[in-house]
């Protein structure tokens, strides 16, 4: 039974509470990007174990980020690894190479894949999945929120090196 309390497709805003499911991760994840691009987010930071289940192949994805994507703005990606994305969302890696003045990804290989945040971040609104198997979360922009994610996200950061680089050098 779905539990967002308002679908942002009907009202233009974002979800503020609670979130059941994959599809409904999946167009969480839509809407938050073509948000991000209409409000001119200057920053988000995404974090998951590998980014295996977010819509990330998808052309309608890859056009919102492209809208988002001006100067100023800046993308960090947070992940354990990086191979399902390098496998299966060919949309993205090519985004990515274009982009990659704007976009900084890192591995942080510390953290166990089923503790690793699964989350969105920005300055105005944020989402994060408390339960993978059932792709359960919470979103919203409350300050408190967006500031204790925030933290989490950086302490990844610290513990976390470059990579998924934006090309492969041969020799």
């Amino acid at each position: 039974m779905p539990t967002i309390d308002s679908p942002a497709s009907d009202s233009g805003k974002l979800l503020e509470g609670s979130f059941t499911g994959t599809a409904e991760f999946a167009q969480l994840v839509r809407d938050a990007l073509a948000h991000a691009a209409r409000e001119g987010w200057s920053e988000m930071v995404w974090s998951d174990a590998n980014f295996e289940d977010w819509p990330l192949r998808e052309k309608a994805v890859i056009d919102s980020l492209n809208a988002w994507s001006r100067r100023g703005r800046k993308l960090l990606l947070l992940a354990k690894t990086f191979d399902s994305m390098q496998r299966y969302q060919a949309r993205m890696v090519t985004w990515r190479t274009t982009w990659d003045h704007i976009v900084e990804c890192r591995v942080c290989k510390t953290i166990d894949a089923a503790d690793f945040p699964s989350a969105l971040w920005s300055p105005h609104w944020v989402m994060r999945r408390l339960d993978l198997a059932r792709s359960t979360g919470i979103a919203g922009s409350e300050p408190q929120r967006r500031v204790l994610l925030r933290e989490e996200l950086e302490e990844c950061k610290r513990q976390s090196s470059p990579g998924f680089s934006a090309t492969i050098l041969g020799l």
